[in-house]
């Protein structure tokens, strides 16, 4: 109207904006296509920058409070990162010059996140540092994803899209992967980015995706996994073969495979190329010319009678079953039933995949998604024909698992809009009813509801060995200090030390000033050592673990090879000083799994001791007693609660629900930290000594 002002809140649009606006996004576009209500309104999806924020918020949580389930990843790989960090540490013959299957420049990508903070805010606490990188995997990780769930979104349906995010979010199995620091979380990443660009329709024009798609897999076997490269196949066939987003006449394609084959080609060529500083950090770090993957490769596929993946166990051919089935419930059967749902919609509901079902000059819709399905199907059969299996082992296809179940989440929807109009005869009312958002509401949120169970299983039952060692730092270190006369502010006394560290926790949540950060560098005057017995394979690392506290082994009923320490350098020195570490051969170790009884300390010269002890259950043994019982050398100075498995039912082990009645179905342990009385009590008499000898010192001057 004429003579009316106007106040506008908005931003104009600019003239590029106006145009974007102006046309609207397609809605059909993607392989798998809605088939009622087409002209609505599209679902809602969650954009790429929402997906980002969702999954963070997942993925930094596990960062957090995840346990480490595997010795592998702390002896391979967090003690190495230690050993580089701080110039000590653990390591296994996996890591000696002489055998060299652990690639040291997968481990140095993460010795930048590990001194980050004391770099920049000069905060040298190893904790920090651990979580510190906990939380760059777990950020690479939702990026990764996130990637591969916007081509999904694009290239093949917003609907399977949005259950891909929602099966990603909740899985337990990728809780426990995703932040994980192994090489195979490494090339579950890389193969996520890779097939991020591989979904998109391979076509003449897409050189960009190519490249990205080849180096992806490349960097995933390379510095990752070797054998994740077996995950390409599909990709690399239908780069070869499939005209996917090319229409080829019938003359023009010799050329066009030629054209096909000579891109690849080329890009590989340049992925290969990430060989040459991996080969030559490696050669740096171990002293001598080496090619960590060609060293995995010889290992686990060519073992001699003495040597192999199988002397580490051997599992029976449905272990990958049982263990999918735990870590993603209902989400494993609806991944290995994607193809011959595909094979079923073709027969019931053709259209779903479009009305275009293929021709001689181009790709069927089928031919695409069926290529898209089958990395799933590929690994499973190859990793279940191996007699030596690790829950590990299936990181790689861990997101693909999850995008197969979601495209059959999205084909059995199809199917029950195919009987609801063929019952009804009326499209219209198949458009109105809500029986197939129910549905599907039904089939994502059932293992949403198992996996938060089995998450929580996981915290509640075996969380106690990464707990009882922050009770070593923030307890029992400042109780030695305070006994010794090293603490800045004294402690009451022990009968009311409970109380005060209740006080404590309530004044720090009510109060916003920082917490103070307690130097246990002192604790290096006490010259402590922890051993670990029958509990070895649970020790969580030293970054939990303070400075000047050395981690040994008592021995045992398992009588196979443990870990050996670095040559020790000094923690000031850097990266070239811990070369003589890496590059050293260590006494002791050996790829036969035979026991070395050097790498034993007694008992008896152990300060702290770190025992798993079944008071319902006892076991008696001469190499393994009950120290937590045996109070006349040993004072529980911490004691956490840990799952009994053999003696507890298999439905309440598995999964945690609240309520008394559940928790009380299961048998429980006590998981603990022994003090050596007499061996502890000694030092804190020669350190109090020494600190009082030197404040009269101070004093006199």
């Amino acid at each position: 109207m004429s003579g009316v002002q106007e106040i506008r809140f908005k931003r104009p649009l600019t003239e590029e904006k106006e145009k974007e606006k102006a046309a609207p996004k397609l809605r059909h576009t993607g392989i798998l296509q809605d088939q009622l209500r087409r002209t609505a309104k599209p679902p809602f999806v969650p954009s790429f920058s929402l997906a980002v924020r969702i999954l963070l918020l997942a993925r930094v949580t596990a960062a957090m409070y995840s346990n480490i389930s595997d010795c592998d990843e702390v002896f391979n790989f967090w003690e190495p990162l230690h050993y580089l960090d701080r110039g000590y540490g653990l390591q296994t013959w996996e890591t000696s010059p002489v055998y060299a299957i652990r690639s040291w420049a997968y481990i140095i990508l993460h010795y930048v996140p590990a001194k980050i903070l004391s770099w920049t805010i000069r905060e040298d606490s190893k904790r920090a540092a651990f979580f510190t990188v906990r939380i760059l995997l777990a950020i690479v990780s939702t990026l990764c994803e996130a990637k591969l769930f916007d081509t999904i979104r694009e290239k093949i349906n917003n609907r399977v899209a949005r259950y891909f995010l929602v099966y990603l979010f909740t899985s337990a199995g990728m809780w426990n992967a995703s932040t994980a620091f192994l090489p195979s979380t490494f090339a579950m990443y890389a193969t996520t980015l890779a097939y991020a660009y591989a979904f998109i329709p391979a076509a003449q024009k897409l050189e960009r995706r190519t490249l990205i798609a080849t180096t992806s897999f490349v960097a995933g076997a390379v510095i990752g996994w070797p054998f994740a490269l077996v995950c390409a196949l599909p990709f690399v066939f239908e780069e070869m073969f499939v005209f996917a987003g090319d229409r080829v006449q019938a003359a023009q394609r010799p050329k066009w495979m030629l054209n096909r084959w000579t891109r690849l080609a080329w890009n590989g060529f340049l992925a290969m190329q990430l060989v040459i500083p991996v080969f030559a950090v490696d050669t740096y770090f171990y002293g001598e010319q080496v090619f960590v993957p060609w060293n995995i490769v010889k290992y686990n596929v060519f073992p001699d009678a003495e040597r192999g993946p199988g002397l580490y166990g051997t599992e029976p051919w449905y272990f990958y079953i049982l263990n999918l089935l735990l870590n993603f419930n209902i989400v494993l059967p609806l991944a290995l039933m994607a193809l011959p749902a595909l094979a079923l919609t073709y027969r019931v509901d053709r259209k779903r995949l479009g009305y275009f079902l293929g021709s001689p000059e181009e790709s069927s819709p089928y031919t695409m998604l069926g290529l898209r399905l089958t990395p799933v199907y590929i690994w499973f059969a190859i990793m279940t024909a191996q007699a030596h299996k690790e829950e590990r082992f299936m990181f790689p296809i861990y997101p693909l698992l999850c995008f197969n179940a979601a495209v059959s989440t999205y084909l059995i929807r199809g199917w029950l809009e195919v009987i609801f109009v063929k019952i009804t005869k009326s499209p219209y009312r198949a458009s109105q009813t809500s029986i197939f958002s129910r549905a599907t509401l039904c089939i994502t949120l059932v293992p949403a509801l198992f996996s938060l169970a089995r998450i929580m299983a996981l915290w509640k039952y075996y969380h106690a060995p990464m707990q009882i060692l922050y009770r070593f730092q923030y307890e029992e270190g400042p109780l030695l200090l305070n006994a010794t006369g090293l603490l800045p502010t004294p402690l009451p006394p022990p009968e009311l030390l409970a109380e005060y560290y209740a006080k404590e926790a309530t004044r720090k949540k009510r109060s916003d000033e920082d917490d103070e950060r307690l130097d246990l560098g002192p604790l290096r005057e006490f010259g402590l050592r922890i051993c670990y017995g029958k509990e070895w394979y649970r020790f969580p690392g030293h970054y939990l673990v303070p400075d000047g506290v050395r981690v040994d082994w008592i021995k045992s009923e398992f009588d196979g090879m443990l870990p050996a320490h670095f040559t020790e350098t000094v923690a000031e020195a850097g990266l070239p000083a811990r070369v003589a570490g890496t590059s050293a051969v260590p006494e002791g170790l050996n790829d036969r799994n035979l026991e070395e009884p050097a790498f034993y300390v007694p008992v008896s010269e152990c300060d702290y001791l770190i025992d798993l002890d079944f008071p319902e259950h006892p076991s008696l043994s001469l190499n393994e007693p009950r120290y937590a019982i045996d109070a006349q050398h040993w004072s529980r100075q911490h004691c956490e609660p840990f799952l009994d498995a053999r003696h507890s039912p298999l439905i309440t082990r598995m999964l945690w629900l609240p309520g008394k009645n559940w928790a009380s179905s299961n048998s429980y342990g006590d998981y603990c930290l022994l003090r050596n009385t007499a061996l502890v009590d000694e030092k804190i008499s020669r350190v109090r000594a020494e600190v009082k000898e030197r404040k009269e010192r101070v004093s006199v001057l």
